[in-house]
């Protein structure tokens, strides 16, 4: 196995980062969290079922084409979903667009909720994407480097020196990856978007989707209700797994950290 130091783990992520970049200079008005794309070593360690990872992935997609049928010139809007809760960021016109956005997305079938954290006024430039792919990496290369947590229980976002951290975690786990990021170089203030479980409840929560990836199982279920978007894409998108019951799900906790 090829060990690599922070430094080189950092460089890899800063270089990941600045090819996506590189591909949205051209005045993009949306873009998709990233779930779309996962390789085999990110589903295995991952907190969220194999069916919420899928559903995260279509979640992403069909927002994509929802927002894109309404966007603007004033529109650059970032869409992320993690365990079937919807992060928004960026930045639209005026108030109107700002809860139009967050109507669409949340009308997707098995969005559990939606944090909008979209602001009202000019899109980002390509300076300040530059600089928060940059402060991600930042972020990401310090909580790998943490002996104490998983990093891989977190999702960080960046939208102009704004961290957001998205997850399953303990309590523990979610205040010692605010501390790291809050001591990065850059970061402006940390949003904690983390569905805040149990040391028990994650324990059993973890044996339970390790039994059902040994059993092999068929995938998510689809949804005989789920809307049809409105778009042409013709991306082809994974079915969506049934929510769970009302109060089986964590709590979501959503706490600015400055």
């Amino acid at each position: 196995m090829t060990m690599t130091t922070p430094t080189q783990r950092f460089a890899l992520a800063l270089t990941l980062g600045a090819a996506l970049v590189a591909g949205l200079s051209a005045c993009v008005p949306l873009v998709v969290g990233g779930a779309a794309v996962v390789g085999v070593g990110m589903v295995a360690t991952d907190r969220r079922s194999s069916g919420a990872q899928l559903d995260d992935q279509g979640i992403e997609l069909r927002a994509a084409a929802r927002v894109r049928d309404i966007a603007n010139d004033q529109m650059y809007v970032s869409v992320t979903s993690y365990n079937r809760q919807v992060l928004l960021t960026g930045a639209v016109g005026n108030e109107a667009d700002r809860r139009r956005v967050e109507d669409e997305v949340s009308r997707i079938v098995n969005v559990r909720s939606v944090v909008n954290e979209l602001t009202l006024g000019a899109p980002s430039t390509f300076q300040d994407r530059s600089n928060d792919l940059y402060i991600t990496g930042k972020v990401k290369a310090s909580l790998l480097d943490a002996k104490d947590i998983f990093a891989n229980s977190f999702k960080v976002i960046t939208e102009r020196g704004v961290v957001y951290l998205m997850g399953i975690a303990t309590r523990r786990e979610t205040d010692r990856a605010t501390e790291i990021t809050r001591g990065v170089g850059g970061v402006m203030k940390v949003v904690r978007v983390v569905e805040v479980v149990s040391e028990a409840d994650l324990a059993a929560s973890q044996a339970a989707n390790q039994s059902a990836g040994q059993r092999g199982g068929t995938g998510p279920a689809p949804v005989s209700n789920a809307t049809p978007s409105s778009s042409s894409s013709r991306v082809p998108l994974p079915p969506m797994e049934p929510l769970p019951a009302p109060g089986s799900a964590p709590a979501v906790t959503t706490s600015p950290v400055r």
